[in-house]
C-alpha cells in the first residue's frame, strides 16, 4: 500500500540528509533496515503509537538547536570504578576513552566493524530490530539500523570486575546523533553497564541484546540534563533460558524524550524487569513505550514507570504484556504512575495485557494524582517545611523504580541526584 503524501515526502527529505555506509559485513542489514523505513514511512501523529507524541522534530531533516547545559555538578557515575567509552555528539572520543579491555568482555566499535567482512555482530545487527518491527512498526529504529555509523559491539563472555560506561557528551548546538550498540551475554555470564549524558541536540540510538542462557545484565542510562535535547532511544532484548535482564532508565530535563523497549523472553524461568523514573518541569514531554513478549513458561516480567509532572510538563506511558499461548506460568506485572505538582501537567497513559495462555497471574494498573494532603500535613505538623516535605514525598513516590536498581550505591547516588534536582526547583 503507497504511503501518504505527507510521510512519504517526509520520509524522503530526511532520508536524502543522510548517507549510508558502504561495504563490510553489515550492508546486508543496512540494506534491509532501510527497505523497511521506506516501506512503513518515518512516524506522524496519525500512527496510533504516536498520538500522544508529536514525532515532527525527530523525523524532520535537520536537527533543531539546543544550547548546551553548563553546570557544575560532578558528571553522573563518576564516582564509580569504570570502564569509559566516550561519545561527542555522537562521534567516538578515543582520548577521553579508556582502553577498550577488560577481562571477561570483548569491546570493539561498530564504524570499525563495518569495514570487516567477518564478525560475530553480523548475526546480530539489526536482527532483533527487526523481530521488534512486528506487531508495532519502529521506523527510527530502523533508520538507525541503515545509517548508525558509530556505536559498540560489547561481548560478555564471563563476570567483567567493574561495570562499563558509555558516556555520551554534548558539544554542539547542532549536533544530530545516532548511534547502534550490540551486546551479547554468554552463557552464565554477567555485566552491568552504564549510561549516562544528553548526546547531541538530536539523538537517536537503538541498542540490541541477545543474553544466553543462564545469563544476566544490568543496564542503567541517566539521560542528560540538557533542556533543549531531543531523543528516540530503542531497546531490544531477547532473553534466553534462566536468564535476568534488569533495565533502569532516569531521565531529567529534555524537551521531548521517547524511549521505546522491547523485551522477549523466549527460554524457560527468565526474568525481566524494566523501569524508569522521570521527573520534568515546563516544556517537558516524555514518552516510555513498552512492549514485552512471553512466549516460555515460568517467567517473570516487571514494568515499573514513575513520572512527577510540573508547570505544563507531559508524561506518556505506553506498556503491552503479550502472553502466547504456549506461556504458562507466567508472572507479568506493570505499573506507571504519575504525580502531578500543579494542575497544568498531564499523564497519557495506555496500559494493555494481551494474554492467550490460561495460567497466569498478570496485573497492570495506573495513577495519577498529586501529594497526599493527609502525608503532607503530618509531616508540616512534625516541623518539616512545606517544600521540604513536598520533595520528601517526591522521593518516595519515585522509590518503587529506583528500587529495581539492585546495585545499593548506584541507586542510593541516583536517589541524591534526584534530591537535588528538587531542591533546584523549588
Amino acid at each position: 500500500m503507497a504511503l501518504p503524501e505527507l510521510k512519504q515526502t517526509a520520509t524522503q527529505e530526511r532520508l536524502s540528509s543522510l548517507s549510508q555506509p558502504e561495504g563490510g559485513c553489515l550492508a546486508g542489514a543496512r540494506h534491509a533496515a532501510l527497505s523497511r523505513v521506506q516501506a512503513t514511512g518515518l512516524p506522524g501523529r496519525r500512527d496510533e503509537y504516536w498520538k500522544y507524541t508529536r514525532p515532527d522534530t525527530l523525523v524532520q531533516a535537520t536537527a533543531p538547536e539546543a544550547s548546551v547545559f553548563h553546570h557544575d555538578e560532578e558528571p553522573m557515575f563518576d564516582g564509580f570504578d569504570r570502564l569509559k567509552i566516550v561519545f561527542v555528539d555522537g562521534v567516538f572520543d578515543e582520548s577521553a576513552s579508556d582502553d577498550l579491555e577488560l577481562e571477561g568482555v570483548r569491546i570493539d566499535r561498530i564504524s570499525d566493524i563495518s569495514k570487516q567482512d567477518i564478525h560475530w555482530v553480523k548475526d546480530l545487527y539489526g536482527v532483533l530490530e527487526a523481530r521488534g518491527q512486528s506487531p508495532v512498526a519502529r521506523p527510527l529504529a530502523a533508520l538507525n539500523t541503515a545509517f548508525a555509523r558509530e556505536g559498540v559491539a560489547i561481548h560478555v563472555t564471563g563476570k567483567p570486575s567493574k561495570p562499563i560506561n558509555l558516556i555520551y557528551i554534548h558539544k554542539s548546538e547542532k549536533s544530530d546523533a545516532m548511534l547502534h550498540h550490540v551486546i551479547r551475554v554468554d552463557p552464565g555470564a554477567e555485566a552491568t553497564i552504564l549510561e549516562n549524558g544528553p548526546a547531541a541536540s538530536r539523538f537517536n540510538k537503538c541498542t540490541e541484546i541477545d543474553i544466553a542462557d543462564g545469563a544476566s545484565l544490568h543496564l542503567i542510562c541517566a539521560q542528560g540534563r540538557d533542556h533543549e535535547r531531543r531523543a528516540a532511544t530503542h531497546m531490544f532484548a531477547r532473553l534466553g533460558k534462566e536468564t535476568t535482564f534488569k533495565s533502569f532508565t532516569l531521565t531529567v530535563n529534555g524537551v521531548l524524550t521517547r524511549n521505546e523497549t522491547v523485551v522477549e523472553l523466549l527460554g524457560d524461568d527468565a526474568v525481566a524487569h524494566v523501569s524508569g523514573a522521570c521527573v520534568g518541569d515546563g516544556d517537558f514531554h516524555h514518552d516510555d513505550t513498552v512492549f514485552v513478549t512471553h512466549d516460555a513458561v515460568n517467567c517473570e516480567s516487571r514494568q515499573v514507570f514513575k513520572k512527577v509532572l510540573r508547570n505544563g510538563a507531559t508524561g506518556v506511558f505506553q506498556g503491552k504484556i503479550l502472553v502466547k499461548n504456549k506461556a504458562q506460568k507466567t508472572d507479568g506485572y506493570q505499573i506507571s504512575q504519575a504525580l502531578m505538582l500543579d494542575d497544568d501537567s498531564q499523564f497519557l497513559a495506555k496500559p494493555e495485557l494481551e494474554i492467550y495462555a490460561d495460567d497466569v497471574v498478570c496485573s497492570h494498573g495506573s495513577t495519577s494524582g498529586a501529594i497526599d494532603e493527609n502525608a503532607l500535613f503530618y509531616l508540616r505538623s512534625r516541623g518539616v517545611p512545606n517544600d521540604a516535605a513536598t520533595d520528601l514525598l517526591t522521593l518516595a513516590f519515585l522509590g518503587e523504580a529506583v528500587d529495581e536498581i539492585e546495585d545499593h550505591e548506584i541507586a542510593t547516588d541516583i536517589v541524591e541526584r534526584l534530591e537535588n534536582w528538587l531542591i533546584r526547583r523549588r
